[in-house]
């Protein structure tokens, strides 16, 4: 059991908080379009600061730890990706001005990862009380590695959002983005803009993200630290790697099968978990193994689709969903 001292959870706290302060800082004091220098600087600088995070991590908590800090930021970060498939269809959903679009991307993932922190904690709650919530965890993975696969072909509609629609219904949205404000006075009355809704979308729709990401990451570790962590840092670089891949991303056209064959053999290897505590003889699958295994579907899934898509320069990639798109409604007198 991993044993993390006050003063490792203050310092992990303090950089989490100054890392958050110094993206919303920027994307608000200095609002602007992102270029791709900028993008590109950010996104290496997230993940040096994952990687040197998780070498000082495994050098006081040991390289089995490490490993499974390395094995949850690997597969949080591979889960990420589909949701920039989903940011980029909010975003031109919603028509975000560019200088607008960092701001509501950082507040978004803030609001996330407050709720994700709840799930952490529920989720670690559940797995030390009821050792069946690994079962339960690995059928939820595969059931929805399942679904993710039959609707690959397939994007999320940001109106199907229920929290979007309930915004809509309650509050009063203006039609123009007003100098990047979330609330305003429009011709004497208070209105939310759509930048609000923006936020709504993309903080609700990480949240659902997190039902299959936070049981994936208990798939590789139990530690609720690291679950914590490997989680923080995946969505902290999330922001700058929007900016830099958004415009690849149509390119990556197998990315949601790979993600399904992830979330398939993570569910596996929690399922195998559960037997193994009721008998001995069913076999684990290591966190090294998985680890290799994550890798290299990532790798061939890449490779395969860029070669797709030089092949076939009309394909396009899809974010995938959970379920088939709602049927559009019939006008009177059409059959």
């Amino acid at each position: 059991m991993l044993e993390v001292t006050a003063v490792g959870w203050a310092l992990t706290i303090g950089v989490i908080v100054v890392l958050f302060a110094l993206d919303l800082t920027l994307g608000i004091v200095r609002p602007h379009t992102v270029g791709f220098r900028e993008a590109v600087g950010w996104s290496v600088f997230y993940i040096a600061v994952a990687v040197v995070f998780g070498l000082v991590f495994a050098s006081y908590a040991g390289w089995e730890y490490g490993a499974e800090y390395f094995a949850g930021y690997v597969v949080e970060k591979s889960l990420s990706v589909d949701n920039l498939f989903v940011f980029v269809i909010i975003m031109s959903t919603f028509a975000v001005p560019g200088e607008y679009q960092r701001k509501a991307l950082t507040l978004g993932i803030l609001i996330a990862l407050v709720l994700r922190v709840v799930f952490i904690v529920l989720g670690a709650a559940l797995l030390s009380l009821f050792s069946f919530m690994f079962l339960v965890f690995g059928l939820l993975l595969i059931w929805t590695a399942v679904q993710l696969y039959r609707h690959r072909d397939e994007d999320p509609s940001a109106d199907d959002n229920a929290l979007v629609r309930l915004t809509r219904r309650v509050l009063p949205v203006s039609s123009e983005y007003v100098g990047g404000k979330m609330i305003a006075r429009v011709g004497g009355r208070r209105v939310v803009t759509p930048l609000f809704v923006v936020l709504v979308a993309i903080g609700s729709t990480d949240l659902l993200f997190a039902l299959d990401s936070i049981p994936a990451v208990f798939g590789v570790t139990e530690e609720p630290y690291i679950v914590l962590v490997a989680n923080v840092f995946a969505l902290l670089g999330l922001r700058a790697l929007f900016f830099l891949v958004k415009g690849l991303l149509d390119r990556l056209v197998y990315l949601s099968t790979g993600l399904a064959l992830i979330l398939a053999f993570i569910g596996v290897k929690l399922v195998l978990h559960w037997a193994h505590g009721l008998s001995d003889g069913v076999p684990e699958i290591p966190t090294p193994l998985s680890l290799a295994v994550i890798v290299v579907i990532l790798a061939v899934t890449t490779v395969a689709s860029l070669l797709k898509s030089r092949r076939d320069p009309a394909a396009r990639a899809h974010a995938g969903t959970l379920r088939a798109p709602a049927e559009p409604e019939a006008e009177p007198g059409e059959e």
